[in-house]
């Protein structure tokens, strides 16, 4: 669920490091948002990512 439906960002892993260097995981999460926009002039519900909302990458129905 929480992949953008325009841009395909999703979560992404990494590693916590202390400052004793210690590792541990760690997950980002993409700022995804359920939106209803317009496809092929229909409305529709997806998820979409702040980054494409702001751009202007989709026209909100």
């Amino acid at each position: 669920m929480a992949v953008c439906s325009v841009c395909g960002k999703g979560a992404h892993f990494g590693n916590n490091v202390s400052h004793s260097h210690r590792r541990s995981n760690k997950m980002w999460k993409a700022n995804i948002k359920k939106v209803k926009i317009m496809e092929n002039g229909t409305p529709k519900h997806a998820y979409v990512c702040a980054q494409c909302l702001k751009s202007g990458k989709v026209e909100r129905a």
